[in-house]
């Protein structure tokens, strides 16, 4: 089947409509109508002869069809991406200083990574970065960009989605062994719970049409991400973390994932910058540069 231009635009809208989570903010992303982005969307599925999404008012999700499509399309759409940044870099080499903030466990796992390979990609740009789960006065102290996991609460700034990361329940070998392991969500009451302080103390789990919200409690609590991991390996009970910090301890042994027929909420995470920079053309390649590296996550 040969793919035509008008078919290529479709794939391309239809990676963004999986990566932003909806249809509107797909066309708010590309800066097209939602109407536009429906056309493409049915226009691909009757081209193919196949369903690729499933939706509903207040959702969307993939087929297995549409998943396996959706990396292919992913990978197109990233390509074009790098073959812009590539002709923008050849075009003028950025220079000049960024100073960052974010949160120390998402800064040690995700973000100071990305930042290697960006500074091998622009390295003229001098990054000053600070791993900080304070929120901190952008202004007052002089930051370009702030990496938040909450939507923008002060109106005075600009904000950027950046990604939504997959969270999922985890506890350790040990203490599943000392208090067994919870098959339902109801029995999630009975359990100890790591508690991370700067997010709410209720868990939201999801299958299907069913949806559950659990206050939680637990001995232990912290207010950074890492620790909050450390003493779950120690068997202090469960917590919800992200996929990024659970998955290598599930391949190690040291963690335990439950109930993984059940969805946890994701974990947004946004740009937070000061009004009247996002011109800044050091600060948009980081900007585009990061919402493709999580993309490949």
């Amino acid at each position: 089947m040969e793919v035509s231009f008008e078919q290529l635009k479709s794939m391309v809208v239809f990676s963004q409509v999986v990566d932003q989570g909806s249809l509107t903010a797909a066309a708010k992303a590309m800066g097209i109508s939602r109407g536009v982005v429906s056309y493409h969307l049915k226009k691909l599925e009757e081209q193919l002869g196949v369903k690729l999404l499933n939706r509903t008012t207040r959702s969307l999700s993939l087929t297995e069809t549409g998943e396996a499509y959706y990396q292919r399309c992913r990978t197109i759409a990233y390509q074009a991406h790098e073959a812009n940044l590539q002709i923008e870099k050849a075009k003028q080499e950025p220079v000049g200083k960024l100073k960052i903030t974010c949160p120390v466990n998402l800064g040690l796992q995700v973000i100071v990574p990305a930042l290697n390979e960006f500074r091998r990609l622009y390295p003229l740009i001098e990054l000053n970065v600070s791993l900080s789960d304070d929120v901190v006065n952008i202004i007052k102290d002089g930051v370009d960009l702030a990496i938040r996991g909450a939507p923008l609460l002060d109106s005075g700034l600009q904000a950027s989605k950046l990604t939504s990361f997959e969270t999922c329940l985890c506890g350790s070998p040990e203490y599943f062994r000392r208090r067994g392991r919870p098959t339902q969500p109801e029995e999630l009451y009975e359990h100890d719970w790591v508690v991370y302080t700067p997010a709410a103390n209720t868990v939201h789990l999801s299958q299907g049409t069913r949806s559950y919200s659990l206050s939680v409690h637990g001995a232990v609590s912290t207010n950074n991400a890492a620790a909050r991991t450390i003493f779950l390996e120690g068997g202090n009970g469960i917590g919800r973390i992200p996929m990024y910090d659970a998955l290598p301890r599930i391949n190690q042994g040291r963690l335990e994932r439950i109930l993984p027929d059940y969805q946890c909420t994701g974990i947004d995470v946004y740009a937070v910058f000061p009004p009247g920079t996002a011109g800044s053309k050091k600060l948009r390649l980081l900007l585009d540069f990061l919402k493709a590296s999580f993309t490949r996550l």
